[in-house]
């Protein structure tokens, strides 16, 4: 027999063109970003069922990224709250979420490709 004792779904560099930052260019003109999302659930019905319905669907939550991306903040942490808040809301059973979101070329004068944000967030529902 065979146990689970962790599973997670992934979206890898999922890349959305927003309009977050403090500098009034940077909400007009806008910048490419990059959303990482690591959530952890319980699949034991899904190892055994094959119903969409068992699992955490990826398809939802890259909707859920694509649309909070849509709304925009100064801060990039404000959006990564927004998107984790909306995957718990919906999907209650997700235990935690590890969530990056990368701005590409910053205007700060530096020499680098992105900066970025990565949070862990806990479901305080499922401790």
């Amino acid at each position: 027999m065979m146990k689970m004792t962790e599973g997670y779904v992934c979206l890898d560099n999922v890349r959305c063109y927003a309009h977050h930052g403090v500098m009034p260019q940077e909400t007009t003109v806008g910048a490419m970003f990059s959303v990482n999302i690591r959530a952890k659930y319980p699949f034991d019905k899904a190892l055994h069922s094959d119903h969409v319905d068992d699992t955490l669907n990826y398809a939802a939550i890259y909707d859920i990224i694509k649309e909070e991306m849509k709304t925009p903040s100064k801060l990039i942490e404000h959006v990564a709250g927004r998107i984790g808040e909306t995957i718990f809301r919906k999907f209650p059973l997700v235990e935690s979420i590890d969530i990056s979101i990368a701005k590409a070329n910053p205007p700060m004068g530096a020499d680098l490709t992105s900066a970025s944000v990565e949070l862990h967030l806990i479901n305080d529902k499922t401790i």
